[in-house]
């Protein structure tokens, strides 16, 4: 099963997250199919950057949208609509 889902990046206690298109059996941090956007949780979440019809793409396809995921697009689309 492929899912989106975030990947951990950054220095100790000042994580970075790479949002990701992985299988679902790889390693939080290994290896993945596509990276399709950027998160970074000490700054605005406008700051974020997310591939959308990548996301679509995958998400048409038949990939999972991990919680965490699915929030950070919502509050970013919310975000970049509002602005």
């Amino acid at each position: 099963m492929v899912k989106v889902r975030l990947s951990r990046a950054g220095a100790k206690k000042r994580p970075y997250y790479h949002i990701v298109v992985t299988n679902k059996e790889s390693a939080r941090d290994g290896r993945f199919i596509e990276q399709i956007g950027t998160y970074d949780p000490s700054r605005p979440i406008a700051d974020a950057r997310v591939d959308y019809p990548r996301l679509d793409y995958w998400v048409g396809v038949g990939a999972q949208v991990s919680e965490r995921v699915a929030s950070v697009v919502k509050e970013h689309r919310r975000t970049v609509e509002a602005s």
